[in-house]
């Protein structure tokens, strides 16, 4: 019977569902400010983790990967946006993808603040507050580095589909359906850990982990 470290995947389920609550709730209130109501009239401008939780892409994925190691893609629920109501569409929808990431590396920061205030008290490697910290932190730069990939339907692909000319955001739209099949590729080859390392060491340079 495999033996799985249940402290850890509490404290990693916990700070997943959390951090991509305030993702999702990021883009909700990006868009709401850039004049797309859509978001906050469905009830997604809220930190409450049952108004994004997808059970099968926040949960049973995760759950998955972590007690097994087989790799899979999670995902919170999508947060709905008018590109009607947005006074500049393209360039505003960019603005709102880029919010998730952004929110999450805010996230990041502020762990890595108590972090240092924690280890300023005595709690030492290992003890529940610095492992629940250091899981937050990196956590949250994963999420970050792996949103901004440019390829749709991930955040970097709406960013880049929002500041290219329109020929070649049509170009990036059109490789939107096969955004995930192009994701696993990445991932089971080994090509997307050669792009994320070394974006995500230079985070964790400035970071205490």
């Amino acid at each position: 019977m495999p033996q799985f470290d249940y402290p850890y995947i509490a404290i990693s389920m916990t700070v997943l569902i959390v951090s991509l609550s305030f993702h999702e709730a990021a883009h909700a209130w990006a868009a709401d400010k850039l004049g797309d109501p859509t978001a906050r009239l469905l009830g997604r401008l809220t930190l409450n983790p049952l108004a994004h939780i997808d059970w099968i892409g926040t949960v049973l994925f995760p759950l998955i990967a972590m007690t097994s190691g087989f790799p899979l893609i999670g995902w919170a629920k999508p947060v709905p946006v008018n590109g009607n109501n947005l006074k500049a569409p393209r360039r505003d929808f960019a603005f709102v993808a880029l919010a998730g990431p952004v929110s999450n590396l805010v996230l990041a920061a502020v762990g890595a603040a108590l972090l240092m205030g924690v280890d300023g008290v005595g709690f030492k490697t290992g003890e529940v507050p610095v492992a629940f910290l250091s899981v937050f932190i990196l956590t949250n730069v994963l999420l970050a580095v792996f949103n901004m990939i440019p390829l749709p339907p991930l955040d970097g692909g709406n960013v880049l589909a929002g500041i290219l000319p329109e020929p070649l955001a049509r170009l990036i739209d059109l490789m939107r359906p096969y955004g995930f099949i192009l994701l696993y590729v990445l991932m089971l080859t080994g090509v997307l850990t050669t792009i994320m390392r070394p974006i995500i060491r230079a985070i964790r340079l400035w970071l205490p982990i």
